[in-house]
């Protein structure tokens, strides 16, 4: 099984206080044990980076970058599916709506992925099915 992962997952796995931390973790879990394919972008984890670090400080990044990290599939966003994003951003003109979210949306069909695990309901308005 193929599955993109959001930052709102990450979150949710690494912060304890996160109100879908239970369910993440056991989500995490499953994925881990079936070995499912587990693919994101470097822009979410730049993006879960920074949060990381703003809300739980930088011994859990590198918690996040030793333990976490190593167990994804990172795609490296290039030229075209950068403008790809901007594009469906610019064209979705919606505030809550971020440039990360609309490049991960490009790159989850790019692949092919039809399963994310994310606790933003922008992946489930795009037709992805959502884990959670």
């Amino acid at each position: 099984m193929k599955v993109f992962i959001d930052t709102s997952a990450f979150l949710a796995v690494l912060n304890r206080n996160d109100t879908n931390h239970a369910a993440a973790s056991q989500i995490w879990m499953r994925l881990i044990n079936e070995e499912a394919t587990i693919i994101s972008t470097n822009y979410v984890i730049i993006e879960t980076f920074a949060l990381i670090q703003n809300r739980l400080g930088l011994e859990a990044v590198k918690t996040f970058e030793e333990d976490v990290v190593p167990m994804v599939q990172i795609a490296w966003v290039n030229q075209s599916l950068h403008q790809a994003g901007v594009a469906a951003l610019l064209i979705a003109n919606r505030r809550k709506l971020s440039l990360v979210d609309c490049i991960s949306f490009e790159t989850t069909r790019h692949f092919g992925v039809k399963k994310v695990f994310a606790f933003d309901q922008h992946f489930s308005e795009q037709g992805f099915t959502c884990l959670t």
